[in-house]
């Protein structure tokens, strides 16, 4: 009789058996930006529910991260820190010592038993195993990995992209971009970590990545790996007739969306096409050809050059954007997948110059011809949609392909549409009179318009893609109409200045624009009346510029540069921020921006009164994973965003409150280099061993001090790069194993990957050099075709010391 209640040894081991099958239970964090950090999140019985905050502590936390594979605890934040849960309270009391392998092996009050709400969710912060520093961003900087109990240095060469995928994955940053070698992000103090990740790629954390034992080279703070993420995962066209053509939706961290057509231009379309092995753009049809949005509707505005290979690369701006008129879909036909005999014209400055190839039985291969003339040129340009050509012509010898030949002799009248409409069986004794080489041709549509040197896309020296080559315009009668056309041709708003005399810095090559006479409702620059091509009475002194109304920049009106009123630059005048939906992590952003340290404290005015001047801007509405302060959603751009003192912003950023320094100010955001912070790309580089400055070693200028370039991979595409940045001309050769000697000091780029439309080397993906994998007898050097103009004098060091004060959207470090 007394038995009947009791369990049997056999029924015991039978319940502790399924409750040790069961395992632990899953625990995560929620609504804390990254995946380290929330609310926690337990699933019991195949439901997720929350933790109570009753004497929660960090040993419990402790749990929590060992758990997750998140590193240490750093808070145990007791009472809704990240927001109230729903649905059930599965766990209250909890009391771990700290050594426990998962939160539901802690005793705790039962499962479902509490006396709590919502509001008193537990949270955990914890350090992660990971982490990015020194960027504008928790999604972008030097990558830090934490050991025992401190955070250490990755080096560059025991990191690679698949390892940079995982970092922005746990993160939940997005995914990784390739990295450009000028974006340093400090060098650092912490210890060198001694591992080195083999990462598959598909990992979720880096904790599950293997691990190599250190590689035998030297890894110094100078070639740190690093990361940058974006928060465009995804890019697809949808409803159209295949999957070449459609409206454009973008995928931002997961989640599908319609993007705006405000500012959708062919260049973005192009760079879209390319990405998605579509071709190139056809049109961008508007309204609603391909079908109403469903879903969020992205404001953000691609400014591409159209060079770029992914979406992703371009300047992004976000901030001021109008709400998105109905219908206003971004949308595309792009040219379809490379088919037989499709063409591409490669190593020029655009798609619309360069090198022919025609794709053949599933390759890309070479044409050949020994009579090449523009009747072949035109049907080229033709098929490619780039209008007239301008110019047919064989490339010199270091410029002609490698690979197989596609096509060999060609006859066309000139009026045909597609290359294969031509005469492409020719006899061999038809050839046997000529040598059949390579060839390229130069379309009407390779044009192109930049500004330079000013520290933003819409502010700079006005540079001009013609034959080829870029070249800049004579400031002889240039004026607020011309500068209108260079304005709208950009994208770039209006044109509120139209500076001369070099403004920007005098730029080098061909000046090939004098005497502009624009009404300001020309299309492009080159349609408006002016003198021939190349024909000009001027000199570089006299290069024009332009500063257009969609210019921005930031800075914090005070003597130090860190504290004070924030005001961003906007239609040429300065302007107030207003306060409203100012949180935390927009003041980081700013600071980040300036320069000024990782953070900042807000602070209020309380005086009555009315704003004087412009405030252009409200609601500026920063995350946590927003990379840039321009990507930021705001109202929109309105000088009277709000007119009453209180509502301005005044920000000290952590830089000046914790080392009470005071930044050196930088002058005016127009200032040209050498008397501004930044120096010319023109200024960065020199070629050493020949007298004309136009051939020797390639040495770069970086943190004070030249250094070298290692040869791997060192070819003519980064040569014609090089020799664009010296001012020098086409490239003739691009040599290595230290041509023209050893150089000394650091090897600063290693295995340079340029496009070859680059403006600069440090403009190219490479990886940061002197990482011990190149030794000095493997400097690259070239030879150049031309003698330098001006010869430009070594920057300051001081002038790469400090960062510049002023943050533009879309610029490199």
């Amino acid at each position: 009789m007394g038995r009947e209640g009791l369990l049997s040894p056999q029924m015991l081991w039978l319940l502790l058996w399924v409750q040790l099958c069961r395992g632990a239970e899953e625990v995560k964090l929620v609504n804390g930006g990254r995946r380290c950090a929330g609310r926690v999140e337990v699933k019991h019985g195949g439901q997720w529910g929350t933790v109570c905050g009753d004497y929660w502590s960090m040993n419990d936390a402790a749990v929590v991260c060992k758990q997750l594979d998140c590193g240490s605890a750093v808070g145990a934040p007791q009472y809704g820190h990240f927001g109230p849960g729903s649905g059930p309270i599965w766990m209250d009391d909890v009391g771990c010592k700290g050594t426990e392998s998962a939160l539901s092996d802690c005793p705790h009050g039962g499962w479902g038993k509490h006396d709590c709400e919502h509001n008193m969710d537990a949270g955990v912060m914890c350090s992660g195993i990971v982490q990015l520093v020194e960027g504008k961003s928790h999604c972008s900087g030097r990558v830090e990995i934490h050991d025992g109990d401190q955070w250490k240095t990755v080096c560059d060469s025991h990191f690679g992209p698949k390892a940079a995928d995982v970092v922005c994955r746990e993160l939940q940053c997005g995914v990784a971009l390739p990295v450009a070698v000028a974006a340093h992000f400090g060098e650092g103090t912490s210890p060198i970590w001694d591992g080195e990740l083999q990462c598959v790629g598909n990992e979720s954390v880096l904790a599950s990545c293997p691990r190599g034992s250190p590689r035998n080279q030297p890894c110094t703070h100078t070639n740190s790996a690093v990361v940058t993420c974006t928060q465009y995962t995804g890019f697809r066209l949808v409803n159209g007739s295949t999957a070449c053509a459609g409206r454009v939706e973008v995928q931002v961290l997961g989640t599908w969306g319609t993007l705006c057509a405000s500012h959708w231009d062919l260049l973005d379309a192009h760079v879209l096409c390319r990405q998605l092995n579509c071709g190139f753009a056809e049109s961008i049809p508007g309204g609603e050809r391909f079908g109403r949005e469903t879903g969020p509707v992205w404001r953000d505005s691609f400014h591409c050059d159209g060079t770029e290979a992914h979406l992703g690369q371009c300047p992004v701006i976000t901030l001021g954007a109008s709400p998105c008129s109905h219908g206003s879909n971004a949308a595309v036909i792009c040219s379809g997948s490379a088919s037989f005999a499709s063409l591409r014209l490669v190593g020029g400055g655009s798609r619309c110059d360069g090198r022919v190839e025609i794709f053949q039985r599933g390759t890309w291969g070479r044409v050949l011809d020994d009579q090449w003339d523009l009747r072949e040129a035109n049907v080229v340009c033709r098929q490619l949609q780039c209008g007239q050509a301008e110019t047919a012509y064989s490339p010199p010898k270091p410029e002609r392909g490698m690979g197989p030949v596609g096509l060999r002799g060609v006859r066309c009248a000139g009026h045909e549409t597609n290359l294969t409409q031509c005469n492409t069986s020719l006899p061999e004794s038809a050839l046997a009179a000529g040598v059949a080489e390579d060839v390229g041709v130069i379309c009407w549509g390779s044009r192109r318009v930049r500004l330079v040197n000013g520290s933003g896309r819409c502010a700079g020296r006005v540079e001009i893609y013609y034959q080829g080559s870029w070249g800049t315009v004579c400031d002889d009668g240039w004026d607020l109409s011309d500068a209108a056309v260079v304005c709208h041709q950009l994208g770039c708003g209006g044109a509120v200045e139209a500076p001369g005399s070099a403004r920007f810095g005098e730029g080098s090559g061909q000046i090939w624009l004098d005497g502009m006479k624009c009404s300001g409702g020309e299309a492009a620059l080159w349609d408006c009346p002016a003198r021939p091509w190349g024909q000009h009475d001027c000199g570089h002194k006299e290069d024009a510029g332009v500063i257009c109304s969609e210019f921005v920049a930031l800075r914090l009106e005070n003597s130090d540069g860190c504290s004070g009123r924030l005001q961003v630059f906007y239609n040429g005048t300065w302007g107030s921020i207003c306060s409203n939906s100012m949180t935390p992590d927009t003041v980081s952003l700013v600071c980040k921006e300036l320069g000024c340290g990782d953070g900042g404290s807000l602070e209020t005015r309380l005086p009555y009164g009315r704003l004087s001047g412009p405030a252009w801007l409200d609601n500026v509405q920063c995350g946590e994973k927003t990379s840039s302060f321009w990507q930021c959603p705001s109202t929109p751009w309105d000088p009277q965003s709000c007119e009453d003192l209180r509502d301005e912003i005044h920000i000290t950023c952590n830089v000046f409150l914790s080392s009470g320094r005071r930044p050196e100010m930088s002058p005016a955001p127009l200032a040209p280099c050498p008397n501004s912070t930044s120096c010319t790309d023109r200024e960065k580089i020199r070629a050493v061993g020949d007298e004309d400055g136009c051939s020797g070693r390639v040495e770069v200028w970086h943190r004070g001090s030249w250094g070298t370039v290692c040869d791997d991979s060192w070819d003519m595409r980064d040569a014609e790069v090089a020799c664009r940045q010296l001012g020098c001309g086409p490239a003739v050769s691009a040599l290595n194993e230290a041509a023209f000697g050893m150089g000394q000091g650091p090897i600063w780029l290693e295995q340079v990957e340029c496009r070859g439309t680059e403006p600069s080397l440090q403009h190219c993906w490479a990886r940061p050099g002197d990482g011990g994998a190149c030794r000095h007898k493997e400097d690259a050097a070239v030879r150049c075709s031309a003698t330098p103009r001006t010869a430009a004098p070594p920057p300051r060091a001081g002038n790469l010391s400090s960062r510049p004060r002023l943050g533009i959207p879309g610029a490199r470090l």
